[in-house]
């Protein structure tokens, strides 16, 4: 099995930890930002190495490690994946093939990073679950990038649930909006494909504020009765391939074989009551996310757009001063923030991928398993896959494989 070498890192003098990471379009972007920048702010066991990049067109990989700091490239994830200079594989890619290098990659014996959702199927997250379980008793770690979970004021609002701050949990509700599908002219990209994604909607923000919601409620959700939307069936074919979530039209039309939009209901295995909606046609919003727990001693409430800020409300207060309250996550006690800025100064989106760059290093020099693990994600594709069946249904309640 691939391990850092005991040589000590040309810069930090400590031992290095050689990424070579597949995909380098947005979610590259955002993780070589992560690996880049975590020893540089936290004090790391391993120093990371931006070793490897790779993506099938030549020239555009080789800007991509310009412009992000990789010292090589490489056109075939087979060869990466093989090269014994490479401690850990970080996978960027569509979800279509996730599986097979994140397969290949433990069976080289290398450390993976995988971005959600972790699979296109419940049977393809099966596999990876199993492969990273083996590959646990070999040493080998693996972990797939919920990123939201490592925002300080999520990460504060998981302390609070678990110090009891609000009690047995009665409520859960949550909403993922996106805007950028309202116009029905915006090109056929990947994302709209089942063959590359999976699906739409539901596994790109569902995915998201499924797994967020169990991890703040600190239990997992025992069923669903959901609907599922497509709008637009027909869609202009792109002109090139796509850039984050903005592409170009060409001639001609293909179906969209994915869902727009998905609502669903859920039950948590105590008892409590959830609701769930992701849409990418929620005219206006650009990357909401909002969540709120409810429980019989308080609530809390996150919203992306104002991500330092949690509000919270200590309900065993005297109703004649009680109310929610701004909790601004700044401070150097709260998660993450012993390293950054004084307090007041808040983070951004990149934030949680150097956050997420951190607890991985920290997971593989300590040898212990990382969080959100495969079985974490395999979790979260089995709710995806019910969410899918009770909407085929008519809505019927469908409870989640166990």
């Amino acid at each position: 099995m691939a391990q850092p070498q005991a040589s000590e890192g040309a810069e930090t003098g400590k031992p290095p930890l050689r990424i070579g990471m597949v995909g380098y379009a947005f979610m590259g972007a955002a993780h070589s930002q992560g690996w880049r920048t975590a020893g540089r702010v936290f004090d790391l066991p391993l120093s990371p190495e931006l070793a490897v990049i790779c993506g099938r067109d030549a020239d555009a990989v080789r800007a991509a490690a310009d412009r992000h700091g990789w010292a090589e490239t490489e056109t075939d994830w087979h060869a990466l994946v093989r090269r014994d200079d490479i401690d850990l594989v970080d996978i960027c890619t569509p979800g279509d093939s996730h599986a097979e290098i994140a397969l290949a990659a433990l069976a080289a014996g290398k450390h993976v990073l995988c971005e959600k959702p972790l699979a296109n199927t419940v049977a393809e997250a099966e596999a990876m679950a199993r492969a990273a379980e083996e590959g646990r008793s070999r040493g080998q770690l693996a972990m797939v990038g919920f990123n939201y979970r490592r925002l300080p004021a999520t990460a504060q609002a998981r302390r609070m649930v678990a110090e009891g701050r609000i009690g047995r949990l009665r409520h859960v509700r949550v909403a993922y909006l996106q805007d950028w599908l309202v116009d029905p002219a915006f090109p056929l990209t990947w994302r709209l494909r089942r063959e590359h994604a999976g699906s739409g909607s539901l596994g790109d923000l569902g995915a998201h504020i499924v797994d967020l919601a169990q991890h703040l409620a600190g239990e997992r959700l025992a069923g669903v009765s959901a609907l599922t939307e497509t709008f637009v069936r027909e869609r202009p074919l792109p002109d090139a391939p796509s850039s984050g979530l903005a592409a170009v039209s060409a001639s001609g039309t293909g179906e969209v074989t994915v869902d727009d939009a998905a609502l669903f209901t859920g039950r948590f295995a105590s008892g409590a009551l959830a609701s769930f909606e992701a849409t990418r046609y929620a005219t206006g919003r650009k990357n909401s996310l909002r969540i709120e727990l409810n429980g019989e001693r308080g609530s809390l409430a996150f919203d992306l757009e104002r991500l330092n800020e949690l509000e919270y409300h200590d309900g065993t207060e005297p109703a004649a001063h009680a109310g929610f309250r701004r909790i601004l996550v700044t401070e150097p006690d709260h998660p993450y923030l012993e390293a950054w800025w004084p307090p007041g100064h808040g983070l951004g989106y990149e934030h949680t991928f150097v956050h997420q760059a951190r607890d991985l290093v920290h997971a593989v020099a300590e040898g212990r398993g990382p969080e959100p693990s495969f079985a974490d994600g395999l979790q979260v594709q089995r709710v995806l896959a019910a969410v899918e069946e009770s909407a085929e249904k008519n809505s019927v309640y469908t409870p989640i494989a166990a």
